[in-house]
């Protein structure tokens, strides 16, 4: 008999399925009928490789703020004030009605699942990312209108199977007294219902006293239904991060995509920030006579540059790469920042100058260097991302962030001389250091350096939260410092245009 005659054919043709992970992927277009998502189901349309960055960017912008208001210990009430401007500037989710609303929610859902791919290789990754994530759920869900949240919550029980049994009439009479005396209910009228979970459901509402604990079940009022939703959030996105991390070997990533995913994931140090050609505050036409008197504006590090170059007449390459595109960023030109560069090496000659470091400076213009790079106009100045995660300076080298390369006592014997003598601005700079938050302690210090000056852009109205958001960019802090000081004067209006 012939060999394939022994196979069952039942068998045979349940072979059949495996053959599917060779097919061409079935998408179709989702709707998104609410604001509010678990994220259950990955997203299968196709999108551009800017839209993946862009993206992606945006969310991690969003997340990186909700974790600065955890670091500066804002109360739930100042997260949500500081947050909705930032929400709306960089993720809008409007309401159903909104014609833009089906493209905000799938920018949203997409944005999602990239950074949960980029975050799954490591626990500390996981851990930081799912944290944030529900910090923007819970946000989301207080503020959503009451009408969608229970559309949505609805939803739940129909889709997920997630039903909380409903405490019946009996068991409320026989608990009454025990019910409201546990969940905060002063008279009967007030009664709004209950809910019966397992007490490992609600850690948040047991641990403040919010529930009645009885027979391993947590009795849990209506209206604190927000943590049932928000903890189940939780535990599932927990279990769908460790099976990404657990998929991210087998997966045969697009080789135009690991790169992306592995800049985003570095992200978490400090987010990468946009650098924005109009750093220079209009009306400003910085010349190599005023930059002495600009450097009060100056972030610490490129303090540290422009202090060392007075006192050395030198800087070391790196040191002048950094600090040229910097002053290159301010509005300073191309023949300006050259005089500048020539007067500070005041120890040499026309000559050596010329011939040895005047091309670099043309270089970091665009003027010389080749097509690519006369055509991008040289290079961009560098981000606070890009200085804390580049290699640590050598002997002699006074480039990167001073709060990363400095020891903590030389930090704040830096920062004593430079003005900041408060005590708790100080402890903090302390901690933020210890736990490699450096651009917090950088943010730290501006928000005192400038806190008289921050209050009055805040009570006149001219500036809002989201202009006043975390510094990601050494020009950001030079820009947004020299308005403050010039609050008011003639050909300064105040205005950050900052994107």
């Amino acid at each position: 008999m012939l060999a394939s005659s022994r196979i069952d054919p039942k068998r045979r043709n349940n072979l059949d399925h495996r053959k599917r992970q060779f097919a061409q992927p079935q998408w179709q277009q989702q709707k998104y009928e609410y604001g509010l998502n678990f994220y259950v189901l990955p997203p299968t349309a196709e999108i551009t490789l800017e839209e993946f960055e862009e993206w992606a960017i945006a969310r991690l912008k969003v997340l990186s703020e909700l974790e600065s208001c955890t670091f500066r210990n804002r109360t739930p009430e100042e997260t949500t004030n500081y947050m909705t401007p930032i929400l709306q500037k960089h993720m809008p989710l409007n309401p159903s009605r909104s014609s833009t609303a089906q493209d905000e929610r799938k920018t949203d859902h997409y944005s999602h699942f990239i950074l949960r791919l980029a975050f799954s290789a490591t626990e500390d990754l996981r851990r930081r990312f799912s944290r944030l994530e529900t910090m923007l759920f819970r946000l989301r869900y207080k503020e959503e209108d009451a009408r969608e949240r229970k559309n949505f919550v609805d939803s739940l029980g129909a889709t997920m199977g997630m039903s909380w049994e409903k405490v019946s009439e009996d068991e409320v009479q026989e608990l009454g007294a025990d019910l409201r005396a546990a969940t905060g209910y002063a008279k009967k009228g007030e009664d709004e219902g209950w809910f019966k979970v397992d007490w490992e459901k609600v850690p948040e509402l047991v641990e403040s006293r919010k529930v009645l604990l009885k027979r391993g079940k947590a009795y849990v009022p209506v209206r604190e239904q927000q943590s049932l939703v928000v903890a189940e959030f939780g535990r599932r996105l927990d279990a769908a991060l460790e099976l990404t991390a657990r998929a991210l070997p087998r997966l045969d990533e697009d080789d135009r995509l690991s790169p992306i995913l592995a800049h985003l994931s570095q992200s978490f140090t400090a987010p990468e920030a946009t650098y924005d050609a109009d750093s220079s505050p209009s009306g400003l036409a910085p010349t190599h006579q005023n930059i002495d008197a600009l450097s009060q504006h100056f972030p610490l590090c490129m303090q540290h540059l422009h202090r060392t170059l007075r006192q050395n007449s030198h800087l070391k390459h790196y040191g002048r790469l950094q600090y040229t595109l910097f002053l290159k960023g301010i509005g300073l030109s191309l023949e300006e920042c050259i005089m500048f560069w020539r007067r500070s090496f005041k120890l040499m000659t026309d000559e050596k100058f010329t011939k040895e470091y005047k091309y670099n400076v043309r270089h970091a213009y665009g003027d010389v260097g080749g097509d690519a790079n006369r055509r991008g106009r040289g290079y961009t100045p560098y981000s606070c991302q890009k200085l804390l995660t580049e290699a640590l300076p050598g002997p002699g080298m006074t480039h990167g962030c001073p709060y990363r390369t400095f020891t903590v006592d030389n930090l704040v014997a830096m920062l004593q001389q430079t003005g900041v003598s408060d005590r708790e601005t100080l402890k903090g700079v302390r901690e933020d250091v210890a736990r490699q938050r450096y651009h917090i302690a950088c943010n730290r210090v501006f928000e005192y350096a400038h806190k008289s000056e921050i209050k009055e852009v805040k009570n006149k109205g001219v500036w809002g939260e989201a202009e006043l958001d975390t510094i990601l960019h050494p020009n950001t802090y030079f820009k947004r410092s020299f308005l403050l000081k010039h609050l008011g004067e003639e050909g300064y209006s105040g205005e950050t245009n900052e994107r």
